[in-house]
């Protein structure tokens, strides 16, 4: 009978290859931003192009359209990116400030505060004293940063590699709804746009729900299904608004 656990056998080999893996809260935000990035840019222009192609067919209102769309969504991912994570990098440095003063001012205070905070995780008080001066001993601001605030003070993300990132997943995410609604047949345009799009979400869902070892089907079915009611609903605001005061 095969082994169906998770280490297949090999305990060590899981533990090592977990090892290798890194932190799983640095893994999750990057593929959240990766994945944000790619849905937004998938979802944004086709509902962007579908809605113009509900009100004119013709090929070159919904090429700009698509490109104005692709350039505005990818700067502005970008932008509140590289805000949101600067913001969120500054409070992390003013807290790990404010620990530098603490550990330099009151040094024995924060000995016994960090031994105070696993002693409340459930070691004995001698061993939580013990376990507290060997980390003192080692990096006092690493070990407080870990326990008391939950940072990691080697590992602060970079605003820059942020909004990069954002960027060029939401390019990536926009070229293919853009694509296929211009290189498809005008009778099909919209029907190739949707199919396209549908498999491209099927995709998305499937690699961040493998990567963050989540249910697949779930991830899959609520990508779908968001992107195809923005297309319905974007795709009918156009065909109204055409047919109306076109």
């Amino acid at each position: 009978m095969a082994d169906k656990s998770l280490a297949n056998g090999d305990p060590g080999g899981y533990q090592a290859a977990e090892a290798r893996a890194g932190s799983h809260a640095r893994r999750l935000n990057a593929l959240r931003a990766a994945v944000l990035g790619a849905n937004d840019g998938i979802v944004s222009t086709a509902g962007i192009v579908i809605g113009v192609a509900g009100a004119t067919l013709e090929p070159f209102p919904i090429l700009t359209a698509g490109i104005a769309g692709l350039t505005a969504g990818a700067l502005s991912m970008a932008v509140g990116e590289y805000v949101s994570v600067s913001a969120q990098r500054d409070t992390e440095r003013a807290l790990l400030d404010k620990e530098r003063r603490e550990l330099a001012e009151m040094p024995e205070e924060e000995l016994a505060e960090l031994a105070g905070l696993y002693e409340a995780k459930g070691l004995q008080p001698a061993l939580a004293l013990e376990v507290a001066n060997q980390l003192h001993a080692h990096d006092a601001l690493a070990a407080h940063a870990e326990a008391e605030l939950g940072i990691d003070p080697n590992e602060l993300t970079s605003p820059w590699l942020a909004a990069a990132s954002s960027a060029v997943s939401f390019t990536i995410g926009s070229i293919l709804p853009l694509l296929a609604i211009m290189l498809a047949p005008s009778d099909i345009k919209i029907a190739v746009t949707v199919a396209a799009v549908a498999a491209a979400l099927v995709l998305t869902g499937y690699l961040s729900a493998r990567a963050g070892g989540t249910p697949r089907l779930p991830a899959v079915l609520r990508n779908v299904a968001g992107g195809l009611i923005a297309m319905g609903v974007t795709y009918w605001i156009g065909r109204f608004v055409g047919q109306t005061f076109g």
